[in-house]
């Protein structure tokens, strides 16, 4: 089984003033969001991908696009890496939704939580890792490939992996233009990088 780069879209203007974009079209990567990626986009130059997949949405295609570029690969843009469903709340703010007695479910006890409107998490979660071995089905051992998707849908790939029940996948962190590496084998598996980011 391959060695699986999960890569966290750039900064975009949502991101900056803190809501949720979910499944918005049309956010796209700001200033800060362009310069990061390129930046971690050289400083993965060296890493002999194969491939790189993508989540549907502007946001991470650009940054796929620029990830992409330097390997002379083209982008694959996969539906099932898109971002959480989060219907009702989606477009809102994290401040705004705080107030909800339900984020302190999402945050606690997210095995049981579904966002109104929108998707469960332990259905998010079956969904991505079909997805993520359905990729790998498609590489060689040792192969080198990237995912650029979005941060929760990301960390719930990494929790899993690693054996972190999903109701404690919050305790991870991704931040924008950030990359973490997995090595998929059948029998072992390792987290070979978690959030790194070039200085």
């Amino acid at each position: 089984m391959p060695i699986v780069h999960l890569i966290r879209h750039g900064h975009n203007d949502y991101v900056k003033r803190n809501l949720l974009a979910g499944r918005l079209s049309g956010v796209h990567l700001n200033e800060k969001g362009r310069i990061e990626v390129a930046a971690l986009a050289e400083a993965m130059k060296a890493a002999p991908l194969k491939a790189v997949y993508s989540s549907p949405l502007d946001r991470a295609m650009e940054t796929a696009q620029i990830v992409a570029k330097l390997h002379g690969l083209q982008v694959e843009k996969r539906p099932n890496l898109i971002e959480t469903a989060l219907g009702d709340w989606e477009g809102k703010s994290v401040k705004q939704l705080s107030r909800d007695k339900r984020w302190r479910q999402l945050q606690q006890l997210p095995s049981q939580f579904r966002f109104p409107g929108g998707e469960w998490m332990v259905e998010q979660q079956a969904r991505l890792i079909t997805e993520v071995e359905t990729l790998c089905a498609r590489h060689k051992p040792k192969d080198h490939f990237a995912i650029v998707g979005h941060a929760d849908p990301l960390k719930l790939v990494i929790a899993y992996y690693i054996g972190l029940p999903l109701d404690a996948f919050q305790r991870l962190g991704l931040d924008t233009a950030s990359v973490s590496t997995l090595d998929i084998k059948d029998k072992e598996i390792r987290l070979l990088r978690m959030n790194w980011k070039p200085k």
